[in-house]
């Protein structure tokens, strides 16, 4: 005879699995990406005469890094940006280099939007720490040197202790082979949105509280999201082979989308084509709350994150008006 209690038991496991929490909906605070502009740089090298000190300076740029963090929930964010030796996850050590720091007001209403950002600036330290680098790359440096700023971020008022922590790579590569160039940020037209088989409205860009009138739809929609990318996004890029040769490749685009309110049918669209050559679908279904769950017209949130595989990065804000 089967134990009623244990029948109780496995029905409550069974009930929570609906309550497990959506990825792809902000319920507090994260970290959603960082770019940097550039994000990479590349520099002529001769590797017979190698080039002073100075000679490397002189062809760097200085490099912006900035932080998407949302949080539906701390008004102000403090966080700051520091600058180490590392590859992309790595996390900085004792050594690293504080670049900015500060305290964000409201990312969802404060006028201006906040910023966290900082900028590296070609001068001796980054030329120190890149130096650092190249002691311990066993390619030296002909596959790149990589790179790291660090963010550290949490509410003002909260236990820092629950800090959240990202990093951002970024490089600086030798010229290899001649043709090679360095990777800007990808970009977007505009987003369409679709409903059923009505006609494509490109979707407004921008914070709730700079858009009195954003996109409005009812509740319990299904919104199609397709970004639609400018001719020559996808940019051409050649890689050093094993041989001695060089082959060229066209970046493949990735698209993160996550949101406040609602949920979404695929946090994550596009990416290479697949094995047949068709090209990965760009869009994702916005799934707006249906009417119980709202007490009125609802603003959600919308972000889109495209990245490109060679470190490149750029985000978008929407706002989207559910109506019971």
């Amino acid at each position: 005879m089967v134990n009623r209690a244990f029948i109780v038991a496995i029905a409550a496991v069974l009930a929570g699995c609906d309550s497990f929490e959506d990825p792809n909906v902000v319920i507090d605070l994260r970290v959603l990406a960082m770019t940097a502009s550039p994000p990479t740089q590349v520099i002529d090298v001769d590797f017979n005469q190698p080039p002073s000190p100075v000679d490397v300076l002189a062809q760097l740029v200085p490099t912006t890094v900035c932080a998407l963090v949302a949080d539906p929930v701390a008004e102000r964010i403090a966080w700051s940006l520091s600058l180490c030796g590392g590859t992309g996850g790595d996390r900085c050590g004792d050594d690293a280099r504080l670049l900015a720091s500060g305290v964000a007001e409201d990312p969802k209403t404060a006028e201006p939007a906040p910023e966290m950002c900082a900028t590296i600036a070609p001068d001796a330290d980054l030329l120190a720490l890149l130096l650092r680098v190249l002691q311990d790359d066993t390619l030296r440096g002909l596959g790149g040197l990589s790179y790291l700023v660090e963010l550290r971020a949490g509410g003002e008022t909260v236990d820092r202790s629950l800090d959240q922590y990202a990093s951002k790579a970024l490089m600086v590569a030798p010229r290899i082979p001649a043709t090679a160039t360095g990777n800007t940020n990808p970009r977007i037209d505009r987003i369409d949105t679709t409903i059923d088989d009505g006609p494509p409205v490109a979707l407004p860009l921008g914070r709730c509280v700079d858009n009195p009138a954003p996109l409005e739809i009812p509740a319990g929609t299904r919104l199609r999201l397709t970004p639609i990318e400018p001719d020559g996004v996808r940019e051409a890029y050649v890689v050093p082979t094993l041989d001695g040769k060089s082959q060229m490749f066209s970046e493949s685009l990735t698209y993160q989308w996550v949101t406040s309110r609602g949920g979404l049918s695929s946090g994550t669209t596009g990416g290479p084509r697949d094995i047949t050559g068709n090209p990965a679908p760009l869009f994702t279904d916005f799934k707006a709350p249906t009417a119980d769950e709202l007490t009125g017209p609802t603003d959600a949130t919308l972000w889109i994150i495209q990245r490109d595989e060679r470190l490149g990065v750029t985000w978008y804000e929407a706002c989207i008006r559910v109506v019971p």
